[in-house]
């Protein structure tokens, strides 16, 4: 007789100190579409949810000021294979600094954000994020291993029109580059978001997502409504058809 756990976590907290061991969600940097740092989690802003599948993993932040918080854990992946990493947060008046690290032994198969790596390999990546007359941020990571060297950078902006009760307008831009011992390619994407809010209960938002690329185009629409003891969402999506990424393919 096998039990399994959904869930099962242990936290110890104190005003200076946090560490968690078990399942649960390790999200940073500032990206909301196009995020070059989803290392450990799924989040997408087009889910109403705003759920991960989360990892199984130790992690320690300490928070030795205001302004300054640090990072490491281990995570254990679905090969029990342990990878291990830190991050340094800095807030300052010129914005929001990050910089991380992560070491990956395993030799699976490992999503990171819109790619995958099944090497043994390490992550280096710096984070910006600037709030002033509009947002502006950046994410920069590096990702190698003995075969292939990616890099992906994400820039992004953002404005609240001052129009009836706020229209937000974010635009962000993905480059990836793969060089390895065989070939050497690239691909880019834009995203374009505005969200509305209706009165007190309603949010209307709409996303566009351009892959230069392979030249296609995906289309999400969302009107969501909370009330007391519920919310309700109402989605339309319209993205290639079937047919179009066949002829990417034949091509190929």
């Amino acid at each position: 007789y096998n039990e399994s756990h959904h869930r099962y976590w242990v936290r110890y907290s104190s005003e200076k100190l946090e560490a968690r061991l078990g399942l649960q969600k390790i999200v940073f940097g500032p990206s909301y579409v196009l995020r070059s740092l989803s290392w450990f989690d799924t989040i997408d802003l087009r889910d109403p949810t705003g759920q991960t599948d989360g990892v199984e993993a130790f992690r320690l932040r300490w928070f030795p000021s205001n302004s300054l918080s640090l990072w490491s854990w281990v995570v254990n992946n679905d090969q029990d294979t342990l990878s291990y990493g830190s991050r340094v947060e800095l807030s300052n008046s010129a914005g929001e600094w990050g910089l991380t690290y992560h070491q990956d032994p395993s030799k699976s198969l490992q999503p990171i954000g819109q790619i995958g790596i099944s090497d043994p390999h390490s992550r280096l990546a710096i984070d910006y994020r600037y709030d002033g007359f509009i947002g502006f941020w950046n994410e920069s990571t590096l990702i190698s291993s003995d075969r292939t060297d990616i890099i992906m950078a994400t820039v992004g902006a953002d404005y609240t029109l001052p129009i009836s009760n706020g229209i937000l307008v974010m635009a962000e831009y993905m480059s990836i580059s793969n060089k390895s011992d065989l070939d050497e390619s690239s691909q880019s994407s834009t995203a374009l978001m505005v969200s509305m809010p209706l009165g007190m209960l309603h949010q209307l938002m709409f996303i566009t997502h351009v892959d230069w690329d392979n030249n296609h185009t995906y289309n999400y629409f969302r009107w969501s409504t909370t009330y007391d003891n519920f919310s309700l969402n109402f989605v339309l999506s319209i993205n290639p058809k079937r047919v179009d990424y066949d002829n990417i393919h034949e091509g190929q």
